[in-house]
């Protein structure tokens, strides 16, 4: 045992885990962890502008890196500013321990109203943690810093939440640290594996959903290889977009709808519809049930929860993915699911029928995708916000490179991208790494320009304007008669990255950045181009097969109606 400060243990148990950043805000309840972290060579602080910020980028460090991210914030006010970008990890299963500040321990559940206290502080974050610690003395956070780390390597990967008061940051106690926890990946049985694989050997239709817990798991090599060896092709969801290169002959893309208004949307539900067996690999099928209800569905997936609550004819295979694959592999080659015929003709076709539609409807995101993706490196991380353009990203953004598309999953969070962006490029400062954002959204968080500048984070921002929180607006004016109160007033983007220090560029019109990226990449500082789009209609995707029938545009079942 040594003895030793509580943020001295803290931060010893942080390095510990490989912790080599965090993100916060100093305050007056982390003053001992603030003095460890200073007297600790081998982690950097990042001080940002706002909590929300701090958490934001630890989500984009852990999902560029592989790695968790850690976020520290003071207690109350602190713990609820960094929940929203808590809320987003979650949605995308993305590992972020938020270390909070608490009370004194002799005044925590008393409701004395003493300074920055929240009565039962856990709740503020609990349906977007999966776990919640207390360590009220400096003996007790060895332990709790390494049940955090185990939380987040192990199971499903999302947010942790670990408190911790102020003496038990200053007092000093003998304290045992501890290694890491080892841990296995999980792996269903053997003779799981071998009635799916029967199954899928048998199977006339067989095809791949992959989702986002194929990069989680790092099983984009393993994803491959299954792919190759069995000629079984590939869809993937928005959040699986990466999991396998776009470019393979035998991946459809992530251009998944059931619009009946637009046969290309029909294309890829439709060979989803018509598969015999799906094989479901780190996926929640969040457009309900994509499968046809007459297929067998095998569901590979580390959250248990979520293996049968699809549908009924599921065999659920619960493991890691990466794990999972590399085990029903040479049992397929076995059962003689190595022995199909390629349908690469047909993958193929449907592509081009795709981006045929897309050129045919002159929607307007599809030739500024088209000039921002030929104006970049393939490697690039674009880290895209709730816009109009990353709606349409969601399906219809080629890539092919692990985790480069990064989104705010279901979480929808305005404002994500640009602080997010900021943890990729922490994470990976060998890569470019680009935000795409509204000005609504950028000016959620755009005080960070402060510690992009002060830090030398050098991200590329492309600030779509339209004055306007412009995907309300049009909802608004297309179901409701009229817009109301959606106008914003904004600064010149330009002089205000300038004010920081930051580079400001300007564009006349959005297909500029095909000069203005590469020109923004070469600089060595972080860059915001103002881009004006003026009032862009919605992707026809969204207007066509979402927007008619959404509990916000017309009454549902089961609500009263006169």
């Amino acid at each position: 045992m040594d003895k030793m400060s509580g943020g001295e243990a803290l931060v010893s148990s942080l390095v510990r885990e490989g912790v080599e950043f965090v993100f916060g805000i100093p305050g007056i309840h982390m003053s001992g962890i603030i003095a460890a972290l200073r007297d600790e060579p081998s982690i950097r602080m990042i001080t940002t502008r706002h909590e929300a910020g701090a958490a934001h980028m630890a989500d984009g460090y852990a999902r560029a890196s592989g790695k968790p991210g850690v976020a520290l914030v003071v207690p109350g006010a602190g713990l609820y500013n960094a929940a929203s970008g808590l809320a987003t990890a979650y949605a995308r299963s993305s590992p972020v321990l938020a270390i909070a500040g608490h009370i004194p321990r002799g005044q925590i559940g008393k409701n004395l109203e003493v300074y920055h206290e929240v009565s039962d502080q856990p709740s503020v974050v609990r349906p977007v943690t999966k776990w919640q610690q207390q360590a009220l003395t400096p003996r007790e956070i060895p332990d709790a810093v390494c049940e955090a780390f185990r939380q987040m390597r192990t199971g499903r990967s999302r947010p942790v939440l670990l408190e911790i008061p102020p003496e038990a940051g200053v007092e000093r106690d003998e304290v045992e640290l501890r290694s890491p926890a080892k841990f296995s990946r999980i792996v269903p049985s053997q003779e799981n594996l071998r009635e799916a694989a029967h199954v899928i050997a048998q199977s006339d239709l067989p095809l791949i959903f992959a989702g986002g817990g194929v990069a989680l798991s790092g099983a984009e090599e393993a994803l491959t290889a299954l792919v190759e060896a069995t000629n079984i092709p590939v869809i993937t969801s928005s959040g699986g977009k990466g999991a396998i290169p776009d470019r393979h002959p035998l991946c459809y893309g992530s251009c998944l709808s059931p619009a009946a208004e637009r046969p290309e949307m029909n294309q890829l539900f439709d060979v989803m519809q018509s598969a015999d067996v799906v094989i479901g690999i780190g996926t929640r099928f969040a457009l309900g049930n994509p499968a046809g209800e007459t297929s067998t569905l095998i569901n590979i997936n580390i959250d248990d929860s979520e293996l049968t609550k699809v549908q009924s004819n599921t065999i659920p295979l619960h493991g890691d993915a990466k794990a999972t694959i590399e085990a029903l592999l040479p049992i397929l080659i076995e059962a003689g699911a190595g022995n199909r015929s390629s349908p690469a003709e047909a993958v193929s076709a449907a592509r081009r029928l795709i981006a045929y539609h897309d050129i045919r409807l002159k929607e307007p995101q599809f030739p500024v995708m088209d000039a921002i993706k030929s104006s970049i490196p393939e490697n690039t991380f674009i880290v895209w916000d709730s816009t109009k353009f990353g709606y349409y990203a969601r399906t219809h953004y080629q890539v092919n490179h692990p985790r480069t598309f990064i989104d705010s999953g279901y979480s929808f969070n305005l404002g994500f991208s640009f602080p997010a962006a900021m943890g990729v490029k922490i994470a990976r400062p060998d890569r470019p790494v680009l935000s795409i954002i509204g000005d609504g959204g950028f000016m959620f968080n755009s005080p960070e320009l402060s510690t992009a500048v002060r830090y030398g984070i050098n991200t590329t921002t492309v600030v779509f304007r339209d004055d306007s929180y412009g995907n309300v607006a049009f909802d608004l004016d297309e179901f409701f008669d009229g817009t109301y109160e959606t106008d914003l007033h904004n600064p010149d983007l330009v002089k205000f990255a300038e004010s920081f220090g930051a580079v400001g560029l300007r564009a006349e019109d959005p297909m500029e950045l095909k000069t203005l990226l590469p020109l923004a990449l070469e600089r060595q500082a972080p860059v915001v181009i103002d881009v004006p789009v003026g009032n862009m209609p919605l992707p026809r995707a969204k207007l066509q097969a979402h927007l008619p029938s959404v509990p916000w545009v017309v009454p549902q079942d089961g609500l009263i109606q006169s």
